[in-house]
């Protein structure tokens, strides 16, 4: 499969209305499966070989439904999908997961992603259709966002490269891939998304996770009753001792002394 991109036969006249179709996958024997099982179907088919490549081509082409393979190398599907997700031109595009898995974690993970659906393999081909069919008419039902309306200026590819990136931080904040593993899951490099914090923050990704964790457990000790060392281990600190060290060092006072403070009413939340 030599191109990046397919078209199958269509009437020249009704091409404006006929759905796109945007399958992501790096198995080649995958991809062509899919295809003859759609190829009786009135669709245009674009395909792209990973991640990147599949949310960069969701980007330009704006698809009515993406196909994702959950592992690819690089960028995988739970990647890719994050990006999507968080960029206002491609978040409402139905996203339904191709996988061999049938982990329930998973499955539930992706959903909580915003995918849509999943489709096991090995294919089966009525049920295929049924599935992309069922997620077209969906998706047509649903009002289409006029993204130029509700933004005052075009969104950068750093605008949401920082976006996803700050919230798959928050979201594994004790458990933090490094800046460079962070990089490439998003198809970037460490270089680049230092750049971006620094312009947006004023700090590296190691000096924004930092004052992410304290600022997290400020709020935790204002307004839970979880213990301290709970607090340190959530996020992700090796000890109490190392935990109540960054705390002073940022707070000027330890841990329990802020929760003192804001017990007794001297200091704000």
């Amino acid at each position: 499969m030599a191109g990046a991109e397919v078209t199958l036969p269509i009437d020249r006249q009704s091409a404006s209305i006929l759905p796109n179709i945007l399958i992501v996958d790096d198995s080649t024997i995958d991809l062509k499966l899919l295809m003859e099982m759609m190829a009786a179907r009135k669709m245009r088919l674009n395909v792209a070989f990973n991640g990147e490549d599949g949310y960069h081509k969701a980007e330009m082409l704006l698809p009515d439904l993406i196909m994702m393979d959950l592992s690819m190398p690089g960028v995988d599907g739970f990647s890719a999908c994050r990006m999507l997700k968080n960029n206002a031109r491609t978040r409402d595009i139905p996203v339904i997961f191709l996988t061999a898995a049938n982990e329930t974690e998973k499955r539930l993970h992706g959903f909580s992603l915003g995918a849509v659906d999943y489709i096991g393999k090995p294919f089966n081909a009525q049920e295929v259709i049924a599935r992309v069919e069922v997620h077209l008419n969906l998706a047509r039902q649903r009002q289409p966002v006029d993204v130029s309306s509700t933004q005052s200026s075009p969104e950068t590819h750093d605008d949401v490269l920082i976006r996803t990136a700050t919230e798959y931080l928050q979201q594994h904040i004790g458990t933090p891939p490094s800046p460079e593993i962070l990089a490439q899951m998003l198809g970037s490099n460490e270089k680049h998304m230092n750049s971006i914090f620094h312009e947006r923050f004023a700090m590296s990704v190691f000096g924004w996770l930092r004052e992410e964790r304290l600022r997290k457990a400020r709020q935790l000790l204002a307004n839970t009753s979880t213990p301290i060392a709970d607090i340190g281990e959530h996020l992700g600190y090796s000890s109490p001792a190392n935990f109540a060290k960054a705390f002073r060092e940022r707070f000027s006072c330890s841990p329990r002394e802020l929760r003192n403070q804001m017990q007794s009413g001297q200091t704000q939340p």
